[in-house]
């Protein structure tokens, strides 16, 4: 019951951080990265392909005090969607993951080997989602939302104590806002993730629960084709009949430069810095984005 009322909480906040400035925010000229943000979408006969990849390292848990061994999970992900219909409404698309994990105090980029040394790795290709994008007003073409179905591709979560993905069925939904405050230098990015998680309890430890995730992203604008910004996010798993509940919240950074007209390259930094039931590490991100 604490953390339902910590989600509702935050869920009514962040709605509320985003309606406070909800209006019509017409494209104003200027780079990819400043105009078409996550919550805007292409055209049609337009295509919109990401390629981000995450590795997140730790040494520290909520489990224990002090250090570790060393766990490393990299994740990387494919998005890929085209524009479809009139007014730029609606986006149809696909996300594919594949993970690589190493454990047992491997070095943080021995992920990158791919061998299943010992029994302290796996890695593989672990979901598929089909995925639609859609603005829901007509008239707020800056708040749009992502709809997803993971598929997962993995037989067994956990192996040999090696983790590698969550063996279950995710229903995802991604609510993006933005607004580009006057003198387009500064642009505040809020985003809602919600994910229900369902499947045989046994087969994952997220099975029967609703994972919240609410995050803001700030970014200054010394010219249109490269930001700085700032983020804050936290992350909420209610358990819904499978006996496990988690919390983190992670604070970080990055920049992102647009290199062409069609594609350009960002790079994140956060770090874990409080939760509940979960490991205490950072993360290090770099990802590429091309429309066209």
């Amino acid at each position: 019951m604490k953390s339902a009322k910590k989600i509702a909480t935050t869920f009514l906040l962040l709605f509320a951080i985003t309606f406070g400035f909800a209006q019509d925010d017409d494209d104003q000229g200027g780079s990819v990265i400043q105009t078409l943000t996550p919550s805007k979408l292409i055209g049609k006969g337009q295509y919109d392909i990401k390629w981000f990849n995450n590795l997140y390292t730790q040494t520290e848990s909520t489990f224990t005090d002090g250090t570790e061994p060393r766990q490393t999970f990299f994740t990387s992900t494919v998005e890929a969607y085209t524009g479809v219909g009139e007014n730029k409404r609606w986006n149809l698309g696909v996300i594919l993951e594949f993970r690589s994990n190493v454990v047992a105090d491997r070095g943080a980029l021995e992920v990158f080997q791919f061998d299943g040394e010992r029994n302290t790795a796996r890695s593989g290709f672990t979901s598929i989602a089909p995925s639609v994008k859609f603005v829901p007003l007509k008239n707020v073409n800056n708040f749009s939302i992502q709809s997803s179905f993971f598929i997962p591709l993995v037989d067994n979560e956990t192996e040999n104590g090696v983790f590698l993905d969550q063996n279950g069925f995710i229903w995802q939904n991604r609510f993006f806002y933005d607004y580009t405050f006057p003198g387009n230098k500064f642009q505040l990015f809020t985003e809602l993730n919600s994910e229900l998680n369902f499947g045989k309890e046994e087969d994952s430890f997220a099975n029967n629960s609703l994972r919240l995730t609410p995050g803001v992203f700030f970014s200054y604008f010394p010219s249109s084709k490269f930001t700085v910004l700032a983020l804050a996010q936290h992350s909420e798993l209610v358990d819904l009949g499978n006996d496990f509940d988690q919390s983190f919240t992670a604070l970080g950074g990055g920049a992102k430069y647009q290199l062409t007209n069609e594609l350009n390259i960002e790079a994140l930094y956060t770090n874990f810095v409080d939760g509940r039931n979960t490991g205490l590490g950072e993360t290090f991100n770099i990802g590429l984005r091309a429309v066209f």
